[in-house]
């Protein structure tokens, strides 16, 4: 395991992440996908978990035009999921092009940043603790991680939008 999770003013790790555009699968590393913009990743630890699904994922897409009322060019979800489970709950949850879902089906961007959680005891193996970032050109200038789990506290959408209110 990392001993340190990333801190805000550090960049993003070249780690490469996946995605779909224009129904192919795309890998880039994390260092080039947010280079040049102004985006938030939000990091759930299971796709299609009840709280991820009802919870996490619903307050980004309702949100989005506020969003980018503060600037923010684009919203992610990343998960330690293959990126065909992270497609299939985008068609499932109805997502079109509100958030682009990354997928980090070895967990190793969430290792590199320091965010992986053991689920090992639950049967889930390495996943994502839940957390929200705010990215500027690949750098991180909020950092919003949850103490647990199971909880969407700290990282959900209305509290990254505050924090964005005093910037």
């Amino acid at each position: 395991m990392t001993e340190r999770m990333i801190r805000v003013g550090e960049r993003l790790p070249a780690v490469k992440l996946q995605m779909m555009q224009g129904g192919r699968i795309v890998s880039r590393p994390a260092s080039e996908l947010f280079a040049g913009q102004r985006a938030v990743v939000f990091a759930v630890p299971a796709a299609f978990s009840p709280s991820c699904s009802e919870q996490h994922l619903p307050g980004y897409v309702s949100t989005l035009f506020e969003f980018r009322q503060k600037g923010i060019e684009k919203l992610f979800c990343l998960a330690v999921n293959d990126i065909f489970v992270m497609q299939a709950w985008a068609r499932e949850r109805d997502i079109v092009d509100e958030v682009t879902m990354l997928a980090d089906g070895n967990g190793e961007f969430t290792r590199a940043i320091g965010m992986e959680m053991d689920m090992r005891r639950f049967g889930l193996g390495l996943r994502s603790r839940r957390y929200a970032m705010v990215l500027e050109d690949a750098r991180v200038t909020h950092l919003l991680v949850e103490k647990q789990g199971g909880e969407v506290k700290r990282s959900r959408a209305e509290n990254v939008l505050e924090v964005l209110e005093h910037d």
